[in-house]
């Protein structure tokens, strides 16, 4: 008699039902938002959760202009990036990014969180995200969530 009557289910690209799922930034942290939607990126949400495999859903944020920061991060966090030349070190702070390009915050505080190898890679790509309220994923039909239900 075989005692072990169920088996592990490991998910697979066949197997896995990716969705197109909304969220809007307005008001919300931006760590805390970043942390939220890599777990929704990653599929850790899921019950057929497999670590090797993209089994996450495709995220798309709007009002990535209006996310907040606490205490003085706006002035003292900075963001450094470099050229490629001797002293092409490059840094702006928070708000100076803010302005010229607001999705660019999103994007960097999400793939902070995401696997730092080509999985990683793989799962940045299905995030889009956007400045304002309008998206280019109409066609999609995402699904709207409230980042405050989930764990």
């Amino acid at each position: 008699m075989d005692t072990l009557s169920y088996k592990t289910i490991s998910a697979n690209k066949k197997t896995v039902d990716k969705q197109w799922l909304l969220v809007n930034a307005e008001g919300q942290t931006l760590g805390r938002l970043a942390s939220k939607v890599a777990k929704l990126l990653r599929g850790k949400h899921k019950p057929n959760f497999t670590p090797h495999v993209d089994c996450g859903d495709n995220v798309v944020i709007i009002n990535a202009e209006k996310i907040s920061l606490s205490g003085n991060k706006w002035e003292d966090k900075t963001y450094i990036r470099h050229t490629g030349y001797p002293g092409g070190q490059r840094s702006r702070t928070a708000q100076e990014l803010l302005e010229k390009n607001p999705a660019s915050i999103v994007e960097r505080a999400v793939k902070g969180m995401l696997p730092k190898n080509k999985l990683g890679a793989e799962l940045f790509r299905n995030l889009r995200v956007y400045a304002g309220t309008e998206h280019d994923q109409e066609a999609q039909k995402p699904t709207e969530i409230n980042l405050n239900d989930l764990k």
